[in-house]
Order: C-alpha cells, then sequence, then structure tokens
C-alpha cells in the first residue's frame, strides 16, 4: 500500500469554460524526436486536451497516462501532456507507457504558471511542478471544459472529461 498524505492544495486561478487558454511554444516529444511548437498550432488543427501533470515518474503521472491510454482519447482529438520533466524523461515515459501522447517539455513550469496550475513542493524552497489539471479546448482555444485538482494526490473524473470530449466532438 503507498503511503502518503493527502493534502489540500491552494485555490487556483486558471483559465474556465468559455475564456481563452494562454498560447505557449514549448518542446513537443513523442518517441522519436522533440521539436518547439505552439498550442495554437495544435488546436488549428482542431479541439486540443491539454494535460498538466506532475513530473514523469511520479505515480500521478504513471495512473493518469494509463487511464487516458487505455481509453484511446487521441483517437478523436488532439491529447498533450505538460509538465517539468525533460524531453528525455518525456521519451521515457511515452516508451513505458507505449503511448501514442506527446508531451510539452516545461522546466521552468512557466506554462504551468500561465494557467495557475503551479504546485509549490513542500519543503523545497523555489521547487514546483504542475498540480494536475485538464483542459479541452476547441479550435479557437477557448476551454470547453477545465478541471485543476483541488488536493494532492487528486485525479479528474474521466468520465466527466470523456462526456466533455463527447460534446465537442
Amino acid at each position: 500500500m503507498v503511503d502518503f498524505e493527502v493534502v489540500d492544495l491552494p485555490e487556483a486561478d486558471y483559465p474556465e469554460a468559455g475564456e481563452t487558454a494562454p498560447d505557449f511554444t514549448r518542446p513537443l516529444v513523442n518517441a522519436e524526436y522533440w521539436e518547439d511548437v505552439s498550442l495554437s498550432s495544435l488546436t488549428d488543427q482542431g479541439p486540443v486536451l491539454l494535460v498538466f501533470y506532475p513530473m514523469d515518474g511520479a505515480f500521478p503521472a504513471t495512473y493518469m497516462w494509463n487511464e487516458m491510454r487505455d481509453r484511446a482519447w487521441g483517437d478523436r482529438l488532439t491529447v498533450v501532456g505538460c509538465s517539468v520533466s525533460t524531453p528525455y524523461e518525456h521519451k521515457t515515459l511515452i516508451e513505458e507507457r507505449a503511448m501514442d501522447y506527446r508531451l510539452f517539455s516545461d522546466p521552468q513550469n512557466g506554462v504551468a504558471r500561465e494557467y495557475g496550475v503551479e504546485n509549490p513542493l513542500d519543503g523545497m524552497a523555489g521547487v514546483e511542478e504542475a498540480r494536475p489539471a485538464v483542459f479541452l479546448l476547441d479550435g479557437d482555444r477557448t476551454v470547453e471544459y477545465a478541471w485543476v485538482a483541488s488536493e494532492w494526490p487528486d485525479f479528474p473524473d474521466y468520465d466527466e472529461v470523456q462526456d466533455a470530449i463527447d460534446a465537442l466532438v
């Protein structure tokens, strides 16, 4: 059994349904390579599910990506992740989880801060990662659905995310 303490997280000020999600450009990693890609270049091609998650290797990342892989949402829309992990760590996660999803590398956590989903780590001055969060965006980067963790650990209601995807695509 995993031994951890559930911790309430401070309120987050994040883009909500009806608002425009901030654009950004970061290295986007797949199993073979990475290149700088903007979020808007992805939404220009259709709806995007943007998933913030803790660093690769943490149990929440593994749990979240296994669930999303098994639900095969990438067959219906673009699914991308974003975390503080490096491109090298992302490549390992993609390979180990057998995922077809791509992951943005944001080592300074600037994108999470811009989205209001940063999570300063207890006992580590100046160290933070993204808290789990899910944003479903339409082709104009309008937020159609948003969920942000309010405690640690916390996970989205995957059936609720599925319903939002079904309503959009």
